[in-house]
């Protein structure tokens, strides 16, 4: 069976890492440098650092804050927020990022996945879904960092970028984020049905037993977390120690030979 990944995610606005409630009444959660460097150190098997406010600012990412940021890594790092181009790709990765992270311009401009897989392979294009529950069993794609929708279909849009050649999703409750409430469960099990690449489970965590039922019961291959780690109610020492003992695959560090 494949590891389980525990990835940190930083949002980040103004410089700032940033977490909020709903996508809104963003707080401040710290230098996304220094709390980079805390995650590769701690054991953290890949970090996500999300330009929140760049689509809407319609500029790009900063490219010097990521480069800062890959240098005082060790771990795979990808980077979201402001993508319009191939070339916006291109400039992230020769920055530091090891993937990229595609949203809204993926809804305007689905070539951009084909494209972008071809040129620098599946494993480098990550299409970002945020979702929102509008009846019973169905979701809505929305975009621009959650405050537009599209009248897409979580469903038909995740079956789609995977045949453009993703080759992973991160996929987001907006109903969820922020809470500490719990993954939305049925949603990641309704997508992890129909595609067969790497599903990330985001939105939610508020305990160790939400990370369990996300990778058990919605079949995640990753958890994404904020608040959890940024306030330091959890280590990724902790998370991991939970998970092994729960008999779910991790990453052990190289010195360990278990994880308690």
């Amino acid at each position: 069976m494949l590891t389980k990944r525990i990835i940190p995610c930083l949002d980040v606005k103004n410089g700032k890492v940033v977490k909020g409630i709903h996508f809104e009444n963003l707080k401040d959660a710290g230098d996304p440098v220094i709390q980079a460097k805390y995650y590769s150190d701690e054991g953290a098997d890949e970090l996500v650092f999300l330009d929140i406010s760049a689509t809407i600012e319609k500029r790009k990412t900063i490219k010097n804050l990521v480069r800062d940021v890959a240098s005082n890594i060790s771990i795979p790092f990808t980077v979201g927020g402001g993508i319009g181009s191939i070339k916006d790709i291109l400039i992230l990765l020769e920055n530091g990022a090891d993937k990229v992270s595609i949203n809204t311009c993926a809804i305007k401009n689905p070539d951009i996945i084909y494209n972008g897989a071809k040129m620098f392979g599946s494993q480098c294009i990550v299409i970002a879904i945020d979702a929102k529950r509008i009846a019973k069993k169905t979701w809505q794609v929305y975009i621009e960092s959650g405050k537009i929708p599209t009248g897409i279909d979580v469903k038909n849009w995740a079956k789609k970028v995977e045949e453009l050649g993703a080759g992973e999703i991160l996929l987001t409750s907006i109903d969820a984020d922020g809470t500490m409430n719990g993954y939305d469960i049925e949603l990641m099990r309704c997508i992890t049905k129909i595609v067969k690449i790497p599903v990330i489970a985001s939105g939610g965590a508020g305990k160790l037993q939400h990370l369990y039922d996300v990778l058990t019961l919605g079949n995640a291959s990753a958890v994404l977390l904020a608040s959890l780690l940024h306030y330091r109610m959890l280590t990724i020492k902790d998370i991991k120690n939970f998970l092994f003992r729960k008999k779910i695959p991790v990453r052990l560090e190289k010195n360990e030979n278990t994880c308690s």
